[in-house]
């Protein structure tokens, strides 16, 4: 009985045009909130990570208790995805001198590990099945592992491979373009391409939020990282209070 009524409930939205537009200003506020603790607060990369990642606990743990989809607390949680996948991304990047080739393969194996347990143990990683307690907690533990992926990849072509933030905005953009068209042309799995699509505009959120706070000198705006991060508050706060999103419909 109780499995049956946690399976009535899809707690994620329904995956439109307005998702993608908020799913890539979480992740360009994940990058300037990010940065803005561990740099403009000067607390570092670990001590960062772990204010982040107590508050993705937190934020999960009550996403995965909501008896309903609430739009609110399902952004909350996104956002708190995204700023710990900031400076997780760049403690194993930077303080742990692995490098952006090193720390993106890893998050990779690590993506890809999530995504096979989880196909493993529930037999489908699709949008349209996370309505157990079990789904949700793969769907967040798969969630955090693409957006720290995401800063790592972004931080790679920015910086190592030279395309600086707009050609690296640029490189993700017609990448993400070349999915749509996939979508709409094609029969790939519309699986597969959410998921491809889910990691590819954390880096295009990550080389925009760097365009905007980093210096002048290499190549941003220089913008102060708690402005922009209010600004990006407010948007995502104006996007759900004025743009209807209702849950993924259930699998039967």
């Amino acid at each position: 009985m109780n499995e049956t009524i946690a399976m009535r409930a899809n707690k994620v939205p329904e995956v439109t045009l307005t998702f993608w537009i908020m799913k890539i200003a979480a992740t360009t506020l994940g990058e300037t909130g990010g940065d803005a603790v561990s740099m403009s607060m000067n607390l570092g990369y670990l001590v960062g990570t772990a204010i982040f990642a107590a508050i993705f606990v937190v934020f999960v743990a009550i996403q995965i208790a909501a008896t309903r989809f609430r739009p609110a607390l399902y952004w909350a949680t996104i956002i708190a995805t995204t700023t710990v996948g900031t400076t997780l991304a760049d403690f194993a990047d930077r303080s742990l001198g692995i490098g952006y080739a090193g720390g993106s393969s890893l998050l990779l194996m690590l993506l890809l590990g999530s995504l096979l347990v989880w196909h493993r143990t529930l037999g489908s990683v699709a949008i349209a099945t996370i309505a157990t307690p079990q789904a949700e907690a793969f769907y967040w533990i798969t969630i955090m592992c693409s957006q720290t992926l995401g800063t790592a990849l972004g931080d790679w072509t920015a910086d190592s491979a030279g395309l600086g933030y707009l050609g690296s905005a640029a490189v993700f953009g017609a990448l993400l373009a070349l999915v749509a068209a996939a979508y709409f042309l094609t029969q790939v799995s519309r699986t597969l391409l959410f998921w491809v699509a889910f990691v590819l505009t954390r880096p295009l959120g990550a080389v925009l939020g760097d365009f905007l706070d980093k210096p002048v000198a290499h190549g941003g705006l220089a913008l102060s990282r708690y402005t922009a991060s209010l600004v990006l508050v407010a948007f995502i706060v104006g996007c759900i209070a004025l743009l209807p999103q209702r849950a993924a419909q259930r699998a039967h």
